[in-house]
């Protein structure tokens, strides 16, 4: 397994949740992929196992991470992707129809909004920071 950058404890703590999903874990694993996939350019230093030493880089892809699983579920995506890229998913026995034709569907990485503000503002995406 990669790194994830966050736990289920930050999750409900950045979501005001009283509970997570109950496959937080999954969820949390695969939004970091996510986070790392739009990292690919980013330069910080890392510990031996790859992970942010800097504070304020950390929280960064901690919120990242959240946020992109919290829009997941917003858009009833089980972070797959899947969603962005079929008119009709089932997933019991599996069923697609219908490719989108969106950017989602065209193979790029679907980011979540505060995801990708969290990472600009800690200087990790290109872009002008104020």
């Amino acid at each position: 397994m990669g790194r994830v950058y966050a736990t289920a404890e930050d999750y409900t703590a950045w979501t005001g949740q009283a509970t997570p999903p109950a496959d937080i874990g999954r969820l949390l694993a695969r939004a970091s992929e996510d986070v790392d996939s739009a990292l690919l350019t980013a330069v910080y230093e890392t510990d031996a196992e790859g992970m942010p030493t800097a504070p304020d880089v950390r929280a960064a892809l901690r919120d990242a991470t959240c946020a992109q699983v919290e829009y997941q579920q917003a858009t009833g995506d089980d972070g797959t992707g899947a969603v962005g890229r079929w008119e009709s998913v089932s997933l019991g026995p599996v069923s697609l129809s219908g490719r989108k034709d969106t950017a989602a569907g065209a193979g790029t990485l679907d980011l979540a909004p505060r995801a990708d503000r969290a990472l600009r503002r800690a200087g990790l995406l290109p872009g002008v920071v104020w």
